[in-house]
């Protein structure tokens, strides 16, 4: 199977600082894939460039068959980008923003379709600037699939939600990769990327220093004996939280 994303030998430089090493890997059709690193560690320089909003300086790279570096605007018709909530216009319903980024595609799209996917069709008439976190990051997505992207870029989606939210959010993205979508993902929420990623990569000043499944790379560190100095417990905070509260999302 040809992969949705290749990346070889990329690198990106702002003056005496390389922030882009020469990493290469690939993304399969249909995988949600993290990209996983500290900050500074390169992510976003990386992820720019896939985007075709900033140019590499060396290496190659191509989305959807598309050469990022020959064919930017090419990319970002095949692409969705979730924006964060300050780029929608404020005085917008949630309807009115989903119809306004598909004029921006110069598409006529199903705008309730959308929202019903993300489970924001009940709040269509609601003015977007009102709308929860967690209900404005799931407007956000929605914008992003106007354009049914062969492949959607999340960049910390669960920042500031609750863990309801969190959830329904985790929920939301499983299914966009079960309609086939190839789900690229960054976070810093380690445990986020062990349960949606198939595979990640963790990145640190300007190198890949592993590409594994979640699974493969937790038993590798095993394997080569690591230990905890002290047992962990079987639940945690955010276990008690939700068994008390319950999983429902909330759109108080």
């Amino acid at each position: 199977m040809t992969p949705i994303v290749q990346v070889a030998d990329l690198r990106k430089r702002y003056g005496e600082i390389e922030a882009v090493r020469g990493i290469s890997f690939f993304v399969e059709p249909g995988e949600v894939f993290g990209l996983l690193g500290p900050n500074g560690a390169g992510k976003t320089t990386t992820v720019e460039i896939l985007e075709g909003l900033r140019k590499a300086d060396g290496g190659s790279a191509t989305v959807a068959g598309v050469d990022v570096f020959a064919d930017p605007s090419g990319v970002k018709r095949r692409i969705g980008v979730q924006l964060q909530a300050s780029a929608f216009p404020d005085n917008l319903t949630a309807r009115e923003t989903v119809r306004f980024f598909a004029a921006c595609y110069d598409l006529d799209v199903d705008e309730l379709a959308l929202l019903r996917l993300v489970e924001l069709d009940e709040r269509a008439g609601q003015p977007q600037a009102k709308l929860s976190g967690g209900q404005r990051q799931r407007l956000s997505i929605a914008t992003a699939l106007v354009n049914q992207p062969q492949v959607l870029f999340l960049d910390e989606p669960t920042t500031g939600l609750d863990p309801q939210a969190r959830h329904n959010l985790w929920a939301l993205i499983r299914s966009i990769q079960a309609r086939g979508t190839t789900v690229f993902l960054t976070t810093h929420y380690l445990d986020e990327a062990e349960i949606l990623c198939d595979r990640v990569a963790i990145m640190d000043q300007g190198n890949i220093v592993a590409l594994d499944p979640p699974r493969k790379l937790i038993d590798d560190l095993l394997a080569r004996g690591f230990t905890k100095p002290v047992l962990q417990q079987k639940a945690n905070l955010e276990d008690v939280f939700l068994a008390l509260t319950g999983h429902e999302l909330r759109e108080g």
